[in-house]
């Protein structure tokens, strides 16, 4: 295949359902054999290289779009694939236990993968989701967001000195970080702003958020940038996520929710006898003393 359906196919994500057309609408593409290959065949085919923005087109709009290129790729790539099962079944490898074992068990993951699917699907909608999104609003914050200065500084001595500078009665901090820091900030006297503990690297974040408003972290703070004094003066909470923020979190949350709900109602509904093995059968050596070690 060429570099772009590769390309394609590092960017799928879920497998794509296969076609199912009339005949009208469905046209035999290729013959291997005497077997027709239709177009929804390639279609099929194409489940493992289309992006996920092109699956949920119609598959008549969606042989409309794909590239010739493409096309001619997917039908070779389906005429193969057709070639390897027409010699597999002449080679007699159907009627093998292990491949027809192996054929089982992936029957028995598409069937399970098809329950989940329909049951999940029909209870986590659009309109779920907007109503777990409301339910849950009065418990909803927003994540705590602080507003602080800092001066960066190359060694820890020069730190310290800056520390101690900031210290003093009636020392002003954005005047010394204006002066003394290294950080590109400084112009503005080494405002950040506000900003939430993952935004900063964990030792920075670590400090500034130990801090009440007012206050300047007691000793210098090392990060991979170097050696800060942080001042932090404000804290809040941010708004909680809008609705459009939650929404695709909050339905792969629904849609775990509901597969462990709907597997524990479809094991509940069948019996279950567990067959314990029997014990091995008693052994002339068991209890006996290991041979004495040789000298």
């Amino acid at each position: 295949m060429s570099s772009r359906l590769t390309l394609l196919a590092a960017c799928l994500a879920v497998p794509l359902v296969a076609y199912a057309q009339a005949p009208e609408e469905d046209p035999v593409l290729a013959r291997v054999n005497g077997e027709p290959i239709r177009q929804s065949d390639m279609l099929a085919t194409a489940s493992e290289v289309l992006p996920q923005d092109m699956r949920s087109l119609p598959p008549a709009m969606l042989a409309q779009v794909l590239p010739p290129e493409i096309r001619r790729q997917l039908l070779d790539r389906t005429i193969t694939e057709r070639a390897l099962v027409i010699a597999a079944r002449a080679a007699g490898l159907d009627q093998d236990e292990e491949v027809r074992r192996r054929i089982r068990r992936a029957e028995e993951q598409e069937l399970q993968q098809a329950i989940l699917s329909r049951e999940v699907a029909s209870t986590v909608t659009e309109e779920a989701v907007r109503a777990r999104y409301d339910r849950d609003a009065a418990t909803r914050q927003g994540e705590e967001e602080v507003h602080a200065r800092h001066i960066l500084l190359t060694s820890e001595a020069d730190a310290r000195t800056a520390l101690a500078e900031v210290n003093r009665p009636g020392a002003d901090f954005a005047e010394v970080a204006r002066r003394r820091s290294r950080d590109p900030g400084a112009r503005d006297g080494g405002d950040l702003g506000f900003f939430k503990k993952s935004d900063m690297v964990p030792e920075f974040a670590e400090a500034a958020f130990a801090l009440q408003p007012g206050q300047v972290t007691p000793a210098p703070v090392r990060s991979p940038f170097g050696w800060h004094i942080i001042k932090v003066e404000a804290r809040r909470r941010a708004a909680a996520p809008s609705f459009e923020e939650s929404r695709a979190e909050l339905r792969q949350t629904m849609m775990q929710e509901q597969v462990q709900a709907v597997v524990a109602r479809l094991r509940g509904a069948v019996q279950v006898e567990r067959v314990e093995p029997a014990a091995p059968a008693p052994s002339l050596l068991d209890g006996a003393a290991p041979p004495p070690a040789r000298r």
